[in-house]
């Protein structure tokens, strides 16, 4: 999609559609006496109540420039969140888009409570460039769509941080799409090896290093533990990209996502309905990969170091058995009592190489867990940790992201439900309770205390399995807009 910004009125704007936004059912505009009662008529005569989700395209029969008006809803001001205006964004694109617009308009002069305009530039830019996404890839004849234009018309208080804040959403938006194509691919595509590359070629565009552990190199590495959940033919990869940044005395900070290609459960193998999905249990990764790519666009001053942890979990001839015990790239033993609880074997070596850049911090990504789901369902991802001052940044950085976090509690109790009967650790709670957060009790194991440390579980919002009016099912990347922020918070 490509943004511009243009001190010119919305009403001298020969665009196909105008994008306006409606919160407590009145329209977020000003300006031309023609546009808002238009707007207005059409409220009224609609029924149109501005709900979040909600759109509605008309035409203006030549009254203005415009062709069409897309109204598109924010609910109500008490209840608003940043998600809800990059949702509406988007939303609105593909309305528009559907009713055969290409080119779109919208205000930057409008007011919402507690929303600078950069913010609100970049978060409609980065909602409308997600709004034209569409993963066709395996159509035989797939519809392809123009490319759209988004302009910001009349007065800008400020034109230069209005200008960063699209760029920035230019750059966001171009990582998250490229990395949304490959976080769709079914897992007989994405395998571990086609990862690889992508991570190599990504970075050979962006300037980033790029560094990729094979089964051998893992091995030689100790990580026993990543490499139990690795059942198929297909090789176990680690891939480390890394961010150089611009203070050279900055200490790294590390995310690391967890890159299940393929997540059948193993031997511990999961009910057949819905099993389908799981070729998203490699979202973690791809959250990374994307906050990667954004990272090597923005250069930001903070050095970022990506970490991948890839394999495919299938119950193959050399697949671990429950009752098996492992150690850990940390010298730590491990029990694996049920191997569909692997993504905690697979990070738990990764956060074990993170130490060796002497981070200021790591953060960690993955769908983890079920339980999550029952907890918070699909409206928000669980963030707990070592470190409160970290997980409140990261609490914050995703709400001007557009993201929710929700941080679950890590006590001693939870520590030692997780104490093996045979070996140092085991890879489930003793007692069956509290899932999300004996899990990340269990990673805690991996991190000393006085490094910052934070899990996130996007179990519960990483994809969608229906068509939702600002996204079709598939990949939401949940994490990486998150991140992007934390990171140019640092700055």
């Amino acid at each position: 999609m490509k943004y511009s910004l243009t001190p010119r009125p919305l009403d001298v704007q020969a665009k196909d559609a105008l994008i306006v936004f409606v919160q407590n059912k009145k329209p977020l505009l000003s300006g031309s006496k023609t546009i808002c009662a238009l707007v207005e008529k059409q409220i009224k005569h609609s029924g149109f109540d501005g709900e979040t989700q909600q759109t509605s395209v008309f035409p203006t029969f030549g009254k203005t420039k415009p062709g069409r008006i897309v109204l598109a809803g924010l609910g109500k001001s008490a209840d608003f969140r940043m998600e809800q205006l990059e949702r509406a964004a988007a939303a609105a694109i593909r309305a528009g888009q559907k009713a055969g617009a290409k080119s779109f308009v919208t205000a930057t002069d409008i007011y919402l409570s507690h929303v600078t305009e950069p913010a609100f530039i970049h978060a409609v830019a980065r909602g409308a460039g997600w709004g034209t996404y569409d993963f066709n890839t395996f159509k035989t004849k797939p519809k392809k769509k123009p490319e759209a234009s988004l302009t910001f018309a009349g007065d800008c208080k400020n034109a230069a941080a209005g200008r960063r804040a699209l760029a920035d959403a230019q750059a966001e938006s171009d990582a998250l799409l490229s990395t949304a194509d490959l976080a769709n691919l079914p897992g007989n595509i994405a395998t571990p090896q086609k990862i690889a590359n992508w991570a190599q070629k990504m970075a050979k565009e962006t300037g980033l290093t790029c560094s990729v552990l094979n089964k051998t190199d893992l091995k030689k590495q100790n990580c026993n533990a990543l490499l139990a959940v690795a059942g198929s033919n297909l090789d176990a990869k680690i891939i480390t990209l890394k961010y150089k940044g611009t203070d050279p005395k900055a200490k790294p900070v590390v995310l690391v996502g967890k890159t299940i290609t393929f997540d059948s459960g193993g031997i511990s193998l999961k009910p057949g309905k819905g099993m389908g999905w799981m070729l998203y249990d490699k979202c973690g990764g791809m959250a990374v990969l994307a906050a990667m790519k954004m990272v090597a666009l923005l250069k930001p001053k903070s050095p970022v170091v990506g970490i991948l942890t890839v394999a495919e979990n299938m119950p193959g001839s050399g697949a671990t058995r429950p009752g098996d015990i492992i150690k850990s790239r940390a010298g730590k033993t491990i029990e694996i009592l049920n191997t569909d609880a692997e993504g905690r074997l697979a990070l738990c070596d990764a956060l074990d190489l993170a130490l060796k850049h002497k981070p200021a911090a790591i953060v960690d990504l993955a769908t983890l867990t079920g339980a999550v789901i029952v907890a918070l369902g699909h409206s928000a991802s669980a963030v707990m940790g070592n470190n409160s001052r970290l997980t409140q940044k990261l609490i914050k950085a995703a709400e001007a992201g557009g993201e929710r976090l929700w941080e679950l509690p890590l006590w001693q109790e939870h520590k030692d439900d997780m104490k093996g009967t045979f070996a140092d650790l085991q890879n489930i709670g003793k007692s069956g309770t509290a899932g999300t957060i004996t899990a990340g009790a269990f990673l805690s194991e991996f991190v000393p205390d006085d490094i910052p440390w934070a899990h996130i579980d996007i179990a519960g919002t990483a994809w969608i399995e229906t068509p939702k009016p600002w996204m079709d099912p598939g990949a939401t990347l949940f994490g990486a807009r998150t991140l992007i922020e934390w990171i140019k918070g640092m700055n």
